[in-house]
This record gives C-alpha cells, structure tokens and sequence, in this order.
C-alpha cells in the first residue's frame, strides 16, 4: 500500500469499524443495573437522591420539597488503551491481520463499565452512599431528618462466611437504578497517524486508541440488598421482603420489588436450583445474572 493522505484515511477508517463492530459484539451487564447520567464537568453531585417525597393531596399551601437533603458527589476518571501499529505491517496491507486486535479494543470498551460496576458493587459494604452510611448496611436512617425513627438494614452477612456478599436482590425497574453510569465522554476512538506525529516520525509506528472519563457510583440503596446466607427460599423471602418493606419518610411504601438476582460464579448451582426447579416457590421470579467479576 502506498502512503498517502487517502490511503491513510482509509486505514482508519477500516480499524474504527473494527472497533465498532467489537462494540456491537458485546454484551454488557451494566445497561440493566446502572441509571446512565450525562456528566458535563469534573463532578457532579447528586442531593436530590435523598429524596423520595411523593404526590400529596393539595390541601392548604402547597409543601416544598428540598433536594439538597443529602450530598453525593461523583468524580469522573480517566481511561485509555492504545495500540502502536508497525508502519511497515500498514505499507505491507496487513490490515486483515490487524483487524481483531481493534475489534477486540471495542469488545473492551463496550464492557469496561461492567467492570467498573462491580468493582464498586464489591465496595459496597465499606464505601458511603448518598446517606453517609455504607451502601450496603444493616442501619441506613428510615428518615435523614429524624434519627429517633430508627434505621434500615439491606444488607445479611454471616461474618463466620467470610464477610463478603455473594448474591443481591436489585430493583431495576425504577427511573432511578441501584447503580449510576456516569459518562463526560464516551469511549472514543482517535489515531495519531500523520508523518508529523512524534510517533511516527521517530518509531515508524502509527497510534490508535480509545479514551473515556466516566465513572460509577452508587444509586439508591433501597433498590438493592446484598448477603452471604446460603441462597435458599428462605433467605430470598427475607431479602425481598425487607425491600418491599422499605418506606419514604413520609411512611409511605416506595413499592421496591426485586426483579433481579445478582450471583457470583460460586452460586450459580444454587441460583439455577432456585429460579429453575418446577417445585421452586421462586420459579422464574427473579432474572438471573452470573457475574464473572463477583
């Protein structure tokens, strides 16, 4: 292939369709747990997930609901992955060859989220959420204003095994999820491939990449309820009963219904046995997912 200002555009042109391709390829997890924010700056701050106020009957003055009940704020991060190409293997029109490398580029890209997912939802027990208290914890406050209503738990842990949650109960049918995918920018593919570039001019080596900032963060606790309980019956009704528990300041139910079961690779027998099993009471009740990354 000769090099020229065409040729090169073509050539980036064929690896960013191995990119999206990789993309298109992929399954991710994270659209079905994670509420996807546009970010338009460093951080952003969510207050107004303290707030679960609902209509009221209008009578007398209307009743103002504050959002800045709580403060929650997300910092976005920085993330890349760039591939150096021979300038040799692109005059040699080696561009079949190259192609699943980018494609995989995509495949990444596209599941990059899932990974930031779960390395929080691991966090869980051990990080704040909007309330000040860990996301996953026995004493979130029933109401932030009045301390003397008590608290509550979304969270069964047996310390002898191990401490760490192997299975969660989430709602994702609600506008809010259990989870936020924040994006500044997403995942884009760019190229350093002019004879200008340093890359180039001293290596011999074209540049192409992918960069993103984005992060994960913590939604609202009361969709989700993490445990390490053997997952049977029993223990699955505890869980979705306490979330469907769950009620506003107000003392109004939230009307929380789980309708997902997170498991680690570990559970999955037991999940299968669960949702699977015509003499299950939990047949077919929740969605499974199996989570490499748990």
């Amino acid at each position: 292939m000769i090099l020229n200002k065409e040729s090169i555009a073509s050539v980036f042109t064929n690896f960013r369709a191995d990119f999206e391709a990789g993309k298109l390829a992929a399954k991710p997890i994270h659209p079905q747990l994670a509420m996807q924010v546009k970010s338009s700056s460093a951080e952003e701050n969510y207050a107004w997930l303290g707030q679960n106020s609902s209509l009221r009957e209008w009578i007398g003055d209307k009743h103002f609901n504050g959002l800045a009940v709580s403060s929650f704020t997300l910092k976005n991060r920085n993330f890349e992955h760039t591939i150096s190409v021979p300038q040799n293997d692109i005059e040699d029109d080696k561009l079949g060859v190259l192609s699943s490398p980018f494609q995989m580029m995509g495949q990444d890209a596209a599941l990059h989220p899932d990974s930031l997912l779960f390395e929080l939802i691991q966090k869980g027990t051990g990080t704040p959420c909007y309330d000040g208290q860990y996301f996953f914890d026995t004493d979130h406050p029933a109401d932030p204003g009045d301390p003397d209503k008590g608290g509550v738990s979304n969270l069964a842990l047996d310390p002898q095994a191990g401490g760490v949650p192997s299975w969660y109960l989430l709602d994702t049918t609600k506008i809010v999820k259990p989870f936020i995918l924040q994006i500044r920018k997403d995942y884009t593919f760019i190229k350093k491939d002019q004879n200008t570039d340093d890359h180039v001019f001293n290596r011999g080596e074209f540049v192409y990449g992918v960069e993103a900032r984005l992060n994960a963060g913590f939604g609202l606790w009361q969709l989700a309820y993490a445990s390490n309980l053997p997952l049977t019956a029993a223990n699955v009704a505890s869980a979705d009963a306490a979330m469907m528990s769950i009620k506003a300041p107000t003392g109004k139910p939230l009307g929380i219904t789980a309708n997902v079961l997170l498991v680690s690779p570990a559970m999955k027998e037991s999940a299968l046995k669960l949702l699977k099993l015509e003499t299950s009471h939990y047949r077919d009740a929740f969605e499974l997912i199996v989570c490499p990354w748990l």
